[in-house]
């Protein structure tokens, strides 16, 4: 048994995540498959700790897994240059701002539905009608939230 290496209960704990993320990075190939223990059970070392805290910290910051996949090749070759990281990070910036400007006409949208309804009406609803109107591709009306 190696002393440092850890069972998988204590290592998701000392990583800050479930056993299920371990095994589901484990199963995407962001973390080696840990050596067993002549009883079966998975034997981490130590040195997993840090990866998965650095998976879980890049997708705190909006990387997908994939993108953390390329992050991790990133961080285990030290002869790759820090522009390369620098690239990856300032993509990850113009993906963030995209989306942010697409939430914020979506929460225009909404809002503007929200607006036209009336809260005391029983059966009448715009903002209903609207996502009805929406789901048959029909076009809203901004003011009132009825198909045009």
């Amino acid at each position: 048994m190696n002393p440092q290496a850890f069972r998988i209960g204590e290592a998701a704990r000392l990583a800050g995540v479930n056993i299920q993320t371990l095994r589901f990075y484990e199963r995407r190939g962001l973390i080696e498959d840990p050596p067993r223990r002549p009883s079966g059970y998975r034997e981490y070392p130590a040195g997993s700790i840090p990866r998965v805290q650095f998976i879980k910290r890049a997708q705190e910051l909006g990387f997908t897994l994939a993108e953390v996949q390329d992050l991790l090749r990133l961080r285990d070759d030290p002869k790759i240059p820090c522009r390369q990281v620098r690239a990856t990070a300032q993509a990850k910036i113009l993906d963030i701002d995209d989306r942010l400007r697409r939430l914020k006409s979506v929460r225009s949208a909404l809002a503007t539905l929200v607006a036209s309804c009336a809260a005391n009406r029983a059966h009448h609803c715009p903002l209903l009608e609207a996502l009805d109107d929406q789901h048959r591709g029909a076009p809203v009306s901004r003011r009132r939230g009825r198909r045009l």
